[in-house]
């Protein structure tokens, strides 16, 4: 018979998984990321698999306000390429979502960015990255060298994949603590990265992979549709199956 323990420790990993979500909601300014949760987010990030045990990757760990606040006065340049590509990654109604089983409502962004001639807004002030971590009280930073790779991989494939690892223990410790969590691409961006690098110091030969905010949620949770394909839409059995454009 099946150990019960097992079974049930199964069943909550399966349901923490499930509800992992990228938290883009305000954070509550009241309450900080206890020391006991960072060390436990930082413990599941220890224990990612990385091609040939390398672990290529350093954390910076922020919660000081007032390095918090210096972040957030970095400029963000924007990317057209990402406007570009984030359209087509959108549905425009939650039945087109439904259908699709991937991407994302286009109402998540302004309506400036819901076209396919979307242009980068360079009127007015330079962005900032002070949306983002505004009421944020913790942002880490994973560090990676780009001269290092996993032995024999093009590109150092396997390395990212590794730095992806890291990415989702990390992710699924903060889930199961209840500590919200959001990937923000733009801290590698163009001009933010090297504005980091001289405000924490970051060493000339490290880049960054990417970054996370956490926090706990302020108010109720917003509603979402998360959709993922069918596992009939992804898994071929002894063959490949062409399945065409869906």
């Amino acid at each position: 018979m099946p150990d019960t323990p097992a079974l049930d420790a199964a069943t909550c990993l399966g349901e923490i998984i499930r509800n992992r979500h990228s938290e883009r909601g305000p954070c509550d300014a009241s309450q900080t990321v206890g020391a006991a949760d960072l060390e436990a987010i930082l413990e599941a990030g220890r224990w990612a698999p990385t091609p040939h045990n390398m672990q290529n990757y350093e954390i910076v760990v922020i919660d000081d306000p007032s390095t918090l606040a210096a972040v957030g006065r970095l400029q963000s340049a924007g990317s057209g390429d990402f406007l570009k590509e984030n359209y087509a990654q959108l549905s425009f109604s939650e039945e087109e979502l439904m259908r699709k089983g991937t991407g994302l409502l286009a109402t998540m962004f302004p309506p400036s960015w819901r076209t396919p001639d979307a242009q980068l807004d360079t009127s007015g002030e330079p962005a900032t990255l002070e949306a983002t971590t505004r009421s944020c009280p913790m942002v880490l930073i994973v560090l990676y060298d780009p001269h290092r790779r996993a032995p024999a991989s093009e590109g150092d494939f396997l390395g990212i994949i590794g730095l992806g690892c890291l990415m989702q223990n990390m992710w699924l410790m903060a889930q199961a603590r209840g500590i919200g969590m959001q990937i923000m691409s733009v801290f590698g961006g163009e001009g933010v990265e090297d504005g980091l690098r001289s405000l924490l110091l970051i060493p000339s030969h490290l880049r960054i992979a990417f970054a996370c905010r956490l926090g706990h949620q302020a108010g109720e949770p917003r509603p979402q549709l998360r959709v993922r394909r069918p596992i009939d839409r992804f898994v071929h059995r002894n063959v490949y199956a062409y399945r065409g454009a869906s």
